[in-house]
């Protein structure tokens, strides 16, 4: 089980990301944008560099729903290898089963 306290700082992230994703994306096509002017750039990329860090979706990290673990995560799932193995055997997960016996 992870630490109740990694959990909150992801949910707490993952807030800040939805709240500034709108804002970094403008900056961002600024900054990369080819005709933009230097002066622009410059200022979009100091206009970047204030969003708070944790605002990036960089920060983020795939957790296991169930309980938290951070690593081996199937995507299609949001769960750990461990507890998509433990569920399927069980057959909590509709549709999933063994490919051999």
């Amino acid at each position: 089980m992870a630490r109740r306290s990694l959990g909150n700082r992801q949910a707490r992230r993952v807030d800040l990301v939805a709240r500034h994703a709108a804002r970094r994306a403008g900056l961002k096509q600024i900054v990369i944008h080819p005709d933009t002017d230097p002066a622009a750039r410059a200022d979009a990329v100091r206009r970047l560099a204030r969003l708070p860090r944790d605002s990036s979706p960089v920060r983020l990290r795939s957790r296991d729903v169930v309980d938290g673990r951070p690593r081996g995560i199937l995507s299609r799932f949001g769960l750990s290898r461990v507890r998509f193995r433990e569920m399927a055997l069980r057959g909590e997960l509709p549709g999933i089963r063994k490919a051999s016996r």
